[in-house]
């Protein structure tokens, strides 16, 4: 297997969200500055939408159809966007704190999104409990609240089941937690990997690390999580690049990443080609040779990866799994002359046998 990159387009600050249309051809990227662009993946061409969230602009999904863009932001607000013209439809306040992911439900009548904050709770710093839920589904026709789940916080990570009938969310601890939507709010299974956490010993003590991707295989039968593995030292972010696979109704492990074919560093998304082939696992690199890499769905061996020097958040497969789309951060720029350099990128990647 062999990736090939295609384009490559800047955008005015770090990309944090992103949504495809399913040729790959259109993104909608949530962006640092608060704003969520729309780009033309082929020319670069690039628009805002009106209404910029009052933070970080976190995580961005499209409604079928591609007509309505839904983002989520650090300021806890959903957005309601008419891709079309750009104007804001709605407003939702989703959170007390940031929205740190988002997930729509493959019908798209339900978005979920996931929230929490780092509390240290105890002499032993485990995270403190819920100030409200950390897991939420809201109708994307009305923006009305559907459902609420509880987790600890933080939640950094939620997905929706094939059918459309599970919830599934992870945090800082590396706890999974499986819901059914409609049913009566307790978890339907849930188990802890403590391959994603750690306990800083060095220079700073608490937990670092987490599940920061969730993907059910298209099938529905697994699920997938990505994040960062123990460390020492949690100032360095150089914990194992990790990815594990469970039978989510026994909360069994199924595989997970091979020795001596991982690197350091946080992996932040996991995604699925649609037809359970490979899926496709993406993040920052602290040392290694590459920071996205595809795996066989059926065995776990790599098939092929890149190393695009930037930091990826976001990762989808479009065009029948014929291209790869990726948001990326490329480095922690400075002003210039009181200007912000254009440190986002949007990349589109040809997968070929």
């Amino acid at each position: 297997m062999k990736l090939t990159l295609a384009h490559e387009i800047s955008l005015p600050t770090g990309a944090l969200g992103l949504a495809i249309v399913p040729d790959g051809s259109r993104a909608c990227v949530a962006c640092a500055d608060g704003l969520v662009y729309d780009v033309e993946v082929a020319t670069g061409k690039l628009r805002a939408f009106e209404e910029r969230h009052q933070s970080y602009a976190a995580g961005c999904v499209l409604l079928p159809g591609g007509e309505v863009a839904i983002s989520g932001g650090y300021d806890g607000v959903l957005l309601w966007h008419e891709v079309a013209t750009g104007r804001c439809l709605r407003r939702v306040q989703a959170h007390r704190f940031w929205s740190w992911q988002m997930a729509l439900s493959p019908d798209g009548r339900r978005v979920v999104t996931s929230t929490g904050q780092y509390l240290p709770g105890g002499w032993k710093y485990e995270p403190a409990g819920e100030v409200e839920s950390s897991v939420k589904v809201f109708d994307t026709e009305t923006g009305e609240l559907v459902q609420s789940f509880g987790h600890t916080p933080p939640a950094f990570s939620c997905a929706f089941s094939p059918d459309g009938g599970y919830v599934a969310a992870a945090n800082l601890m590396g706890e999974v937690r499986v819901w059914q939507l409609g049913g009566g709010g307790e978890p339907v299974s849930q188990w802890t990997s403590p391959d994603f956490t750690s306990f800083g010993t060095i220079k700073t003590h608490h937990y670092c690390g987490g599940i920061y991707g969730l993907a059910f295989s298209p099938d529905g039968q697994s699920l997938l999580g990505c994040g960062m593995g123990p460390m020492a030292d949690p100032m360095a972010g150089n914990g194992r690049m990790t990815w594990q696979r469970w039978d989510w109704r026994a909360g069994k492990l199924l595989g997970q990443i091979r020795d001596g074919q991982h690197g350091s560093g946080l992996m932040e998304s996991v995604c699925w080609r649609g037809d359970g082939g490979v899926f496709v696992m993406a993040g920052r690199q602290a040392q290694g040779t590459w920071n996205a890499a595809i795996f066989s769905g059926v065995d776990g061996e790599l098939q092929a990866s890149i190393d695009t020097r930037n930091r990826i958040t976001q990762a989808r497969f479009g065009a029948g799994g014929g291209v790869l789309v990726l948001a990326e951060a490329h480095g922690q720029p400075k002003r210039k002359d009181g200007d912000w350099p254009a440190w986002g990128r949007l990349q589109s990647w040809v997968v070929s046998e």
